[in-house]
C-alpha cells in the first residue's frame, strides 16, 4: 500500500512513524514534511491547502491512500478534492469538517444530538458580548468561532481581557466554564461506525503548574489512571456515536477521526470541543500504545468498511510526550537556533524514546527550529513513572537556545506531584 500524509508537525510525524512500521505499507511519503519526517518517508513539495495540487500529487505517486493531517486543508476542502479524484482519503469533507472550523457549527451539532456541553451564546457584537459575559460571569470561556492553531479560546478571570478577545473576532462563542479535569479522547470513524481509541491527557497551558498563556500543547500522556474505567463506553453513547449519527443525517457525513475535549465536571461529562482530526500532542502518546497496524484501520475509514475491522488491540505500556518549544513561544517564537543532541537520543534511548519533529527544517548539515513547538519527546515504560523518567531523560539530551518546555507533565497522574 502506498500512503501519502499531508502536513508537517509532530502529530504527521507521530503518524509517519507509525506507518512506517506497518508492514502493510510498501511506499510512504509526506508532503511537504519536515526534517524529523524525512527519515522515514519521502518527502514531496506541495501547497497542503491547494486540495487539486495534492490530489495531482496523490494520483502522480499512485497513493493507495491520502491521509489529511492538519485541520485547515479539512476545512479547505483538501480531502473533497483527493475523494473527486477517485483516491481514498482518510479525513473529513470540508462541510463536516466544519465540527472543527466553527464552534457555533459545533453547537448546534450538538443541541440536536443532545451531547452534553456548556451553555453558550454566539455573539456578533459588542452589546452581545457583554450580555453574554455578564450572563456567565468568571471564569470567562471567550472561544474564536474560526480556526485559530489551537490558540483562539480564552479562559480568565479577568473581564477586561474577555472583552478585548471576544471584541477581536469576527464572531465569537462564549460560554460556561465547565470545572474538573480534561481529556482528550479520538475516535476513527467511516461516516456509520465509530471506533474509539485510547484517552489521554494534555497540558494547554505554557508553564508548569498550568500556569502561563494558552498553547497548542505542552506534552500529553496515556493511560488516565485516575479515570472512570466505563469513561470510553460513555463518551461514545453520549457524544461520538450521536454527533456521527446526526452528521449523516444532515447529509454531510464526517468519516476521519473525530476527537473529543471532554471536561469530566461535577455534573457529568461536557464536551468542551470537536476536532476534525488527530490532536498534537496527544497524537504521539496514543499512537505509541497502538499495536495494530495503522494502515488498514484508515483504509477501511475512507472506504466505509470500518465494520470490518477487528477490535484494536493496545500495549499495556504507559506513554508520556514533553513537547520542546522555541524562545518565546507562544508568542513570536525565535526560529533558526541550530538543535543538537538529536543523534543522542537516537543513540541512548531508542526504541523507548524517540524524538517527534513538529517545527523544523534543514539547513545544509544541521537540524535547526522553524517554529513555536520544535519536539516532541516521546517514550514509553511499563507505568506513567518509568515513561516519564525516560521522556525526560531524552529532554534533557536536546540542546536548543532559548528553548523551553513544561517540568511537569503527567507528574501528578504518576503519583509524583
Amino acid at each position: 500500500m502506498k500512503v501519502l500524509v499531508i502536513g508537517g508537525g509532530a502529530r504527521e510525524h507521530a503518524l509517519c512513524r507509525s506507518l512506517s512500521l506497518d508492514p502493510d505499507v510498501s511506499a510512504l511519503y509526506c508532503a511537504p514534511g519536515n526534517a524529523g519526517i524525512a527519515e522515514v518517508a519521502e518527502l514531496r513539495p506541495v501547497d497542503a491547502l491547494d486540495g487539486e495540487a495534492v490530489a495531482a500529487l496523490a494520483a502522480d505517486i499512485g497513493a493507495d491512500l491520502v491521509v489529511v493531517g492538519p485541520e485547515a486543508p479539512l476545512v479547505a476542502g483538501v480531502a473533497d478534492a483527493v475523494r473527486a479524484a477517485g483516491i481514498p482519503v482518510f479525513g473529513p469533507s470540508a462541510e463536516a469538517a466544519q465540527l472543527e472550523g466553527s464552534k457555533a457549527f459545533a453547537k448546534d451539532v450538538m443541541a440536536a444530538a443532545g451531547v452534553p456541553t456548556a451553555r453558550s451564546y454566539v455573539c456578533t457584537t459588542p452589546e452581545e458580548v457583554d450580555a453574554a459575559l455578564d450572563a456567565f460571569g468568571a471564569p470567562y470561556v471567550v472561544k474564536d468561532d474560526g480556526l485559530a492553531a489551537g490558540k483562539g479560546v480564552v479562559v480568565t478571570e479577568d473581564l477586561a481581557a474577555a472583552r478585548a478577545h471576544a471584541l477581536a473576532c469576527d464572531r465569537v462563542v462564549i460560554e460556561e466554564y465547565l470545572d474538573g479535569p480534561e481529556v482528550s479522547l479520538f475516535a476513527i470513524t467511516d461516516g456509520v461506525t465509530v471506533v474509539p481509541l485510547q484517552p489521554a491527557q494534555d497540558f494547554k497551558r505554557a508553564l508548569d503548574g498550568d500556569q502561563g498563556p494558552n498553547t497548542g500543547g505542552m506534552g500529553a500522556y496515556s493511560p488516565l489512571p485516575w479515570a472512570d474505567p466505563k469513561l470510553v463506553d460513555e463518551v461514545m453513547e453520549l457524544v461520538l456515536q450521536p454527533t456521527v449519527d446526526e452528521l449523516r443525517r444532515r447529509g454531510t457525513p464526517f468519516s476521519g477521526l473525530l476527537y473529543a475535549g471532554l471536561a469530566i465536571t461535577s455534573r457529568g461529562t461536557r464536551v468542551i470541543e470537536f476536532n476534525a482530526r488527530f490532536g498534537d500532542p496527544e497524537t504521539q502518546v496514543v499512537l505509541a500504545r497502538l499495536r495494530t497496524p495503522l494502515a488498514r484501520v484508515l483504509l477501511n475509514a475512507a472506504n466505509g468498511t470500518l465494520a470490518d475491522e477487528p477490535p484494536l488491540v493496545w500495549r499495556e505500556d504507559a506513554a508520556v510526550t514533553v513537547v520542546i518549544a522555541s524562545h518565546n513561544y507562544p508568542g513570536t517564537p525565535r526560529t533558526g537556533d541550530p538543535i543538537e543532541g538529536l543523534a543522542d537520543v537516537a543513540a541512548q534511548d531508542a526504541p523507548d524514546a524517540y524524538v517527534l519533529h513538529a517545527g523544523t527544517r534543514r539547513e545544509g548539515g544541521a537540524v535547526v527550529s522553524a517554529g513555536g513547538r520544535v519536539l516532541s519527546v516521546t517514550a514509553t515504560g511499563s507505568d506513567l513513572a518509568q515513561a516519564r523518567e525516560k521522556a525526560y531523560t531524552a529532554v534533557a539530551r536536546i540542546r536548543l537556545d532559548g528553548s523551553q518546555h513544561r517540568t511537569d507533565i503527567a507528574a501528578k497522574a504518576a503519583g509524583l506531584g
